[in-house]
């Protein structure tokens, strides 16, 4: 999970905010706003546009462990996204294509209708809610800081003031550490910087909660905890064309089902040990 700060932008840019306030207390083009899509025009066919070819194209990465990849490298596509993006298409009655998408071209294809949504942890910010609609998100995070589990000196983000973290340079989160007095050392992401965590040879790291709980569920016995986490949280959704009000409701339909039947909690906890989508 070494790209999360690409997909989960909206997270460490609000964080850093929060990181700098705490610190202080010591403690594509942008589309016109649709009138009414989808009313009396009738002119929203996104929904029947699915149903009617029995399938709801999806795209995502394949390469964003454990959210959307393919088993032991070369295996199906499988992952967080992709099994509540399929529970999403069964209560919708269709079929669950997937359109593996860079990234950096993600936006641009569902702009060009190459697919009708992107399930790929894509995080709700102002800027990206003024050109697209968001379903319900199905994924809420906070950011942490990590500590060997007998550290007890570090409490909060005050706590961080004089101590040692280890962060990418490139993620926000680094700021946020620095924000909050910390000394860091340069890494080159999650794996290499909970290695110096463990080894003694920093204080902590500061990361996306998710992270660590990925990191947690497939290393039991990595001797961390969770220190202090952030109140202000990201959420992620599935994302759609702007004016998409009839498929974004049968969508927000489906996770509010899959949420009442425990569907959601199932996924998430295969995945993270604990229920993230809430």
């Amino acid at each position: 999970m070494k790209k999360v700060h690409s997909r989960r932008s909206a997270l460490a840019a609000t964080l850093a905010g929060l990181a700098l306030a705490l610190t202080a207390c010591g403690g594509g083009s942008q589309a016109p706003a649709a009138s009414s899509p989808g009313t009396a025009t009738g002119s929203d066919t996104s929904l029947s546009d699915v149903k009617s070819k029995g399938e709801i194209v999806i795209a995502t990465e394949g390469t964003y462990k454990p959210f959307s990849f393919h088993a032991e490298g070369a295996g199906d596509l499988t992952g967080y996204d992709v099994e509540i993006a399929r529970a999403v298409a069964e209560k919708l009655g269709v079929k669950a294509t997937f359109q593996e998408t860079q990234f950096d071209g993600i936006f641009a294809g569902l702009d060009a209708k190459r697919f009708d949504t992107i399930a790929n942890q894509i995080s709700i910010n102002d800027e990206r809610k003024a050109k697209y609609d968001f379903s319900k998100p199905y994924t809420v995070s906070t950011g942490v800081i990590v500590t060997k589990a007998d550290n007890n000196s570090i409490t909060g983000f005050d706590s961080l003031k004089g101590k040692t973290t280890a962060q990418s340079l490139t993620s926000n989160f680094y700021k946020m550490a620095v924000d909050a007095g910390a000394n860091v050392q340069s890494v080159e992401g999650w794996a290499q910087g909970v290695a110096l965590v463990q080894q003694g040879r920093v204080d902590a790291i500061v990361n996306d909660k998710l992270t660590y709980l990925d990191y947690a569920k497939t290393n039991p016995d990595a001797g961390l905890k969770i220190a202090a986490e952030t109140t202000e949280k990201s959420e992620s959704a599935f994302v759609f064309r702007k004016g998409s009000t009839e498929l974004t409701a049968a969508v927000d339909k489906a996770l509010d089902d899959l949420r009442a039947d425990g569907t959601l909690a199932k996924i998430s906890e295969k995945y993270f040990g604990t229920d993230v989508t809430k």
